[in-house]
Formats: structure tokens, sequence, C-alpha cells
């Protein structure tokens, strides 16, 4: 039987031979070879220029962004910092297809940054006045924001005005507002103010329906970050530890909001917010203008026009316009001090994981690998490590802790500055310091380590599958997540738990000069504010990292008033220049009222459990992490809530 394929082919001829080999003369079948390797030249070609173009197309727009501030003067106007983000320590890097895929790319910006451009305004006669626009805000921590608000503060005292607009303020962003000369509010907006604290999600009853039995190894009362995954509810001493913790959060807040505007009836406003409201039959804003919580109230276009009464009218463009000095540029026209002895600051921002990471995150290897690099350079006067983490791998934060101890092994002072929160593993990687700075509002202390395994041995009993094999130890297998641990197991992981346990009280102890007796009393995994903190020896000074700055080069025998930071982190990548120079401070982000704002945090809620079920499934190892400090600071993640989007579109919500 003939094969239909093969009878449908053409028969052979000579055309076919190959005549590559000795004797072989040439004929079509050589002819269409050269046609075809033409063709594939041709495409290479073409293939080769479309890369070219492209390459050449994004480079020019590199040297466009990289130009222009020298290439379009600053003109007079007023500042405008449109806060359609958080403020955070070091901003996450921004994916370059995040920029290709459409849609709104979350925003975050350095605190560092807005407190100098604030600072750099208040005595340049360009700026005419500054202007906050926080309809979205997205969020800060208390330190935080208080260094950004004295910033404000400075600026007023500079004799310029200060104005600021939202459709509602959150407790965050009105902590800003306060120090403002005039607070507007949109007349059908209004706010209300919900203080710390709130509901957090449990996961005890969906892992029990699942099957799944959670493994806890862990050393603290107060270590809360594992209590979702074995309780339904907050423990007694998690609940007084919380309770205590943002009790003095939110005396603080009153107590800077009292300060900055005290004719506001700001308690009555707290404690009976209800009868404010009903007194003006529902109008919310009123009952904030009657408070003297705002000065105005008036929608965005009446808001623009005040400001054009001092910053000057944009020429051809609509009513509410105003003569703007964008926040990009201006940050891009006043760059960091370069002169002077350089002062290494090396920061820890965001979750301590292992290997490698971008900016926002601090991975053992790249922040141990940026301090390693600035101390081969042989420039470094001394050392500032600025952390601002909630803490994370255990290994991860050794690994920077040892990269710190080189420093110290080098001879440099050692200071470290604590920004909006520095807890569990934030903690653990400062340990070395020489001396430790933080403000009244740090979130600090956490001392504590743990370890979660999940088995779902139940989970595949509920369908018929079970587990068997041979076993040549008694640890074969283990941890087996599909069988289950064994309870040798169990007593080897949970004493090596104790065992880190220990090694993070003798390190505490040895750096704070106390007894690691002493050290377990304050840690058992409690959170504490910076005050508390300074008060029990865990901080030695309040102070920003301007502070620290000027004290480690105290420390080297330095003129504080001759040194720079140097600060020794990756460079942001060309995805994130592009993104900042698109910057146009327009109005495509708004905020919304009361009840878009309560939607928000809802929705930030839940983006944040996501992310910390993810973060905790991929960190893979002994962690030390802090479950509070979560709700205390920015929304959420952009990394978080890109993952909520994703699992609502999974959904089909």
């Amino acid at each position: 039987m003939t094969d239909a394929r093969a009878d449908a082919l053409p028969p052979a001829s000579p055309l076919d031979q190959d005549f590559s080999r000795p004797g072989r003369k040439p004929g079509k079948r050589s002819g269409w070879r050269i046609v075809k390797a033409a063709w594939r030249l041709l495409v290479g070609i073409k293939d080769f220029l479309v890369l070219a173009a492209m390459l050449l197309f994004f480079g020019l727009i590199f040297a466009a962004l990289n130009a222009r501030p020298g290439t379009k003067a600053i003109s007079d106007g007023a500042l405008l910092l449109k806060l359609d983000g958080p403020i955070v320590e070091q901003p996450e890097t921004i994916a370059p297809l995040a920029l290709l895929s459409g849609g709104d790319t979350p925003r975050q910006y350095r605190l560092r940054d807005v407190v100098r451009a604030i600072d750099t305004a208040k005595g340049d006669g360009r700026v005419k006045l500054l202007v906050l626009d926080l309809d979205a805000f997205g969020g800060a921590y208390p330190a935080t924001l208080q260094e950004v608000g004295d910033a404000i503060t400075r600026f007023r005292k500079s004799g310029k005005p200060v104005l600021t607009y939202a459709t509602a303020y959150t407790d965050g962003a009105y902590r800003l507002a306060s120090n403002a000369s005039e607070i507007w509010v949109n007349p059908l907006g209004g706010t209300l103010f919900a203080g710390p604290g709130g509901n957090q999600l449990y996961y005890k009853g969906l892992i029990d329906k699942l099957g799944v039995n959670t493994h806890v190894y862990r050393v603290g009362k107060f270590k809360s970050f594992v209590e979702p995954y074995i309780r339904t509810d907050q423990s007694p001493d998690a609940r007084a530890a919380s309770q205590a913790l943002y009790g003095t959060l939110f005396a603080q807040w009153r107590e800077a909001v009292a300060k900055a505007r005290p004719k506001a009836q700001i308690d009555a406003f707290l404690s009976q917010p209800d009868r404010a409201v009903l007194a003006t039959h529902g109008n919310i804003a009123e009952a904030n203008l009657k408070a003297g919580l705002v000065d105005k109230l008036g929608d965005r276009m009446a808001f623009g026009k005040r400001v054009a009464e001092i910053a000057g009218v944009e020429a051809n463009k609509p009513a509410g316009s105003f003569r703007t000095i964008s926040y990009a540029s201006w940050v891009r026209a006043n760059p960091l001090p370069t002169s002077g002895d350089a002062i290494g600051v090396l920061t820890v921002a965001g979750d301590i994981v292992d290997g490698e990471a971008g900016p926002g995150t601090a991975a053992g290897e790249t922040v141990s690998k940026a301090l390693l690099d600035g101390l081969a350079a042989k420039k470094l006067k001394a050392l500032v490590v600025r952390v601002d983490s909630p803490g994370g791998s255990v290994l991860a934060s050794e690994q920077i802790r040892q990269a710190i101890l080189e420093a110290k092994r080098q001879k440099l002072p050692v200071v470290v500055s604590m920004g909006g929160l520095a807890a569990s593993g934030g903690y653990w990687v400062s340990t070395p310091a020489d001396m430790i700075f933080a403000e009244p509002g740090t979130i600090t202390g956490s001392i504590g380590i743990f370890g979660i395994i999940p088995t779902f041995e139940n989970t595949l009993a509920k369908i018929g599958v079970t587990t068997d094999g041979v076993k040549t130890t008694p640890l074969t297998g283990q941890p087996d997540v599909l069988g289950g641990t064994t309870p040798m197991l169990d007593t080897i992981l949970q004493a090596g738990i104790e065992n880190g346990y220990r090694q993070f009280l003798t390190r505490v102890a040895q750096s704070r000069h106390m007894t690691p007796e002493k050290v377990d009393t304050i840690a058992q995994g409690r959170v504490w504010d910076g005050g508390t903190a300074r008060q029990i020896g865990l901080v030695d000074r309040f102070g920003n990292l301007s502070d620290a700055i000027a004290e480690a080069a105290r420390r080297a025998k330095l003129d504080p008033a001759k040194v720079h930071a140097e600060y020794l982190e990756k460079k942001p990548g060309f995805a994130a220049m592009l993104a900042e120079g698109f910057d146009s401070d327009d109005d495509s982000q708004q905020g919304g009222d009361v009840f878009a704002i309560a939607a928000a945090e809802r929705r930030a809620i839940v983006a944040r459990a996501l992310g910390d079920v993810t973060r905790l499934v991929r960190g893979g190892s002994v962690q030390a992490r802090c479950l509070e400090c979560g709700g205390l600071g920015p929304m959420a993640r952009p990394g978080d809530q890109r993952l909520l989007d994703m699992a609502i579109a999974k959904l089909g919500l």
C-alpha cells in the first residue's frame, strides 16, 4: 500500500541532487538556495533596522528626559505637589511592561525628594506659593507625615502661603493639610476621621474548611503575624499591644493637628461626628467648615481661581488654571548636593527578602552588595543606615547586618536612621549601630521570629488521596507538605526558632548594652512607637535622616556642613525615568468623597492581605516580620494592587 503523501510529491530529478559535493553540477536547486539565503539576509537586515529604530526612539526619549531641566526654564508660579500616591522611603521600580499595558501606573513619591522640593522652594523667588492636591493621596507612615508636615510649616514661616485641596481628606492627608494657610474642600465632599486601627482578615476558618494543617513555629506572645493563620480573632495579648500602639499614635496625630490648627474643634468632631453632621442636615463639608477643620468650600475651578490670584493666570488655558511649576521639574532642577566628604547612606526599605530585587524591596543580596561596593571605593567617611521596613527573612536580615559590620571593621562610624517603620527584621539590621535615631511616630521593635509550613494531608484525604512510601531516616521526605510533618521535625524546627530568637536577643543586648533577660521583657514580638522605644532603650535620640547624617559626620570628625550624602542604592532604571518624564501634573487621577475613600481603604486592606499571603508563601525562610505595621502606613503597595486587580479579573468581577 502506497503512502498518499509520498505519491503527492513530484518525482525525483537532478534538481533535487546535492551539487555541493565534488563532481556535482549546479542547477535550479542550487539557485533556489541562493535566493533563500538572500531572502534570509534581507529579513535579518529588516529586523536589525527595526531594532535599531526602536533603540534610537527610546534613546531619544531618554536623552530628552535628561535634557529637559536645562532646556526649559522654570518660570514663576505655584509649586504643585499633586500627591496621587503614597510617600515612601524608596519607590518601587516600574516594570517596563506596565508602561506599555495602558491604564494608570501606580505612583510613589520619595520622601527625601518631597522634603527637598519644599525646602528649596521656600527661598526661591520663582515659587509664589505651595499647592498640595491631596485628592488621591495614598498615605504614609506617621513619622513620614510628621517630616513632610514640618517641611510645610517651614515653607509657611518663610512668608509664602500654602493652599490645599481635596474632595475629602483621609486622616493622613489632613495631617499634611493642617499645616496649610488655606484648606479647601469640595462642597459636595467633606471629611470624616477614622483614626488608626480597624479589622484585619483571619484565615483560620477557610484553612479548616480546606483541610490545610498550618504548622507554626514561633517565639514571643506578641508575635501576631501568624495569628491570622491559627486563629479566627485577635489574641488578648496582641489586642492589648495594638491598643497601646494605636492609642499613642492617634494621640500624636491629634496633638499635631491641634498645634497646627488651634482653633479647630477637632475633639468634638472626633468624639461625636454624627452630631456635627446632623446639625448641618447631612452636609459634611459644611460641618467641617463650622468646626474650623477647613477654611473654604469650593470646587476645583474655584480653588484654581484662588491660586491664580497669587500665582498668576495661565494664558490660553481653561478657567481655573494657574501658572504651575511641576513637582518633577522642580526636583530635577534641584538635585542633591555632591560637594564635601561622602557619608554613605544605605537604604533598607520594604520587605526584607532573600536574593536580589529592585528598589522598594530590601533584598539581602542586593542591599549587601550595594554597601560592599560602596566600601570598596574607599571614599566613604561614615555610614548611615536608613531603615524603613516591616522586616522579613531572617537570613537576608543577617546578610545585611554582616555587610554593615564590615563597615565597622573598616573603622567607619555607623548611625541608624529609622524612618516610618523599622520593625522585626528592620530592627535586626539596626543592631550594629553606634547610635539609633527615630521619630516619636516611628514604629519599631517587634523583636521575635517565626516560621510557617502548611501541609495538605487533610485536604487530600477529602478527595480520597493518601500518601505512603519508604523512609530511610526519621527525617526522610520531611517537611512533607502532602503527607504532613512528624513530631520529631516539629520539635527540631521549634528548637531552631527558639535558637534564632536567642540570637536576636543577644544582638539587641550587645547593641543596647542590656542583658538578654532585660531585652526579653521588651521583646516577645511587641511593637512600640518611637517615643516609648526611646524610653525603654531601643532608640537613642529623636531626629530625621539629616540629623543622623550630621551625627555620623561628627563621629568621623567632620564638619556636618561640609559633607554630602552618597546614597548606596541602584539608580532608577530607564522605565522609571521614562514614567517620571511623562509626569504632567494633570487631573487624570481624582479622589472622591468619604464613600469613595472608604471603598479605597477597604480595597487596600484586601490588597495588603493578598500581598501578605503571597510574600509569606514565597518567603520560604524563617521570618522576622510585623503584622500591625501594615495598617499604619500607605494604603497598599503597587504590587499588591496589581495582584488584587489580577484576582478580580480572574474571578470576572
